[in-house]
């Protein structure tokens, strides 16, 4: 591993000036490419708005994949939570989601249709509306990755209240970086691996991805410098020709992650195939409650499969004119949708998932024109 005490100092010009020495190094002065994804949309927000990308050596690209949890929701889900609130049931759910469009509209427009869609801050919050109307149906409509998918786990084994559920639609980030490499078209040289979801699955699951796909990984934080060493370590990797699964948030990160919380996921969920907007059925992908714990499962409890047309999960979910599909995997840069930034698409107006929330990848580029 490189060694720099980067302790306290994440915004230290000079040892950002060092790991940047260092990524030039590597690459032979600039003579040697490196593309690399990460898959995290707190990494693309601090890499946007400290300005890494301008930062880097010209021959270094880093590109943002399919890291929002939000974008990646799929319509199918969004249309069973509207159809429960058109039910007449009350849904709870983060404030990003409110505004994710659909065909059939949003949760916000439902709630201006006079729907009962509630924001909240916890699943706590929503266990208690629950306790506060017994004679309602409450569904926590739970949207993230394995970083969240503890605390649901732990909520519906603690027994919520019996007019409480959950709508499941939560993934797991592995199994979609295997199915992009799958593919072919997103040529990569490395990915950053998200330091939230890595400190629960920690970093012996990405190791396939060494071994099998001779491709290199680094795990890391959330400090500008966390990510410019993280890239330092991938600039070694391609100068040695030899794929490692490293670590940098080492002070955060096991390799066998968090035994507690791991343990609770795989007694609530089991892996499912989850249709991820943008991209498609994803092997793997998300994480249903398994049937020992159906009667808080949303999912079962209302029929929801029935209710949404199942062939709504064989397309990718984008609107006419949209490219977050492009943008989620990787394969077009925001600056490259002809509705970025326009009249017809911006942070007040968004018309694809990728400008709704704060960690989608054409909201981060309008914001800070980290696309200019």
């Amino acid at each position: 591993m490189i060694r720099f005490d980067t302790s306290g100092v994440f915004h230290d010009k000079a040892v950002a000036a060092k790991l940047l020495a260092k990524i030039d190094e590597y690459l032979d002065g600039g003579r040697r490419p490196m593309r690399v994804m990460h898959v995290c949309g707190t990494h693309e927000h601090v890499i946007a708005q400290a300005g890494i990308r301008s930062m880097l050596p010209k021959n270094v690209e880093v590109i943002s994949g399919p890291g929002c949890p939000v974008c990646v929701c799929h319509t199918g889900d969004i249309y069973k939570a509207l159809t429960l609130a058109r039910e007449g049931h009350i849904v709870a759910t983060f404030g990003d989601m409110m505004r994710v469009p659909s065909e059939r509209g949003s949760l916000q427009d439902a709630h201006a249709k006079g729907c009962d869609v509630r924001v909240v801050y916890a699943i706590d919050d929503a266990v208690a509306i629950a306790r506060e109307n017994p004679g309602r149906e409450v569904v926590f409509f739970a949207v993230g990755f394995e970083t969240f998918a503890p605390v649901v786990a732990s909520s519906v084994a603690s027994g919520p209240p019996p007019n409480f559920s959950f709508l499941c639609a939560l993934k797991t980030i592995t199994p979609v970086m295997e199915l992009l490499l799958s593919l072919g078209n997103v040529q990569l040289d490395g990915f950053v691996t998200p330091g939230h979801v890595s400190a629960i699955i920690g970093t012996d699951p990405y190791e396939v991805f060494a071994t099998a796909y001779k491709m290199p990984i680094v795990t890391a934080g959330f400090q500008p410098n966390d990510i410019l060493l993280a890239l330092a370590m991938l600039a070694r990797q391609v100068r040695d020709g030899a794929a490692r699964n490293e670590n940098e948030y080492t002070g955060i990160v096991a390799p066998g992650g968090n035994a507690e919380a791991l343990a609770i996921m795989h007694e609530v969920f089991e892996e499912a195939t989850a249709v991820w907007r943008g991209i498609g059925p994803v092997p793997h992908g998300g994480l249903s409650i398994r049937a020992g714990f159906s009667s808080a499962d949303a999912n079962a409890r209302f029929g929801l499969d029935a209710k949404v047309d199942a062939s709504i999960g064989k397309d990718k979910g984008i609107p006419p004119g949209c490219s977050c599909h492009l943008v989620i995997m990787g394969q077009m840069k925001p600056a490259g949708c002809p509705l970025f930034r326009s009249k017809k698409c911006n942070p007040e107006n968004p018309i694809g998932p990728c400008m709704v929330s704060d960690e989608g990848t054409c909201k981060i580029a309008s914001i800070y024109r980290d696309e200019d």
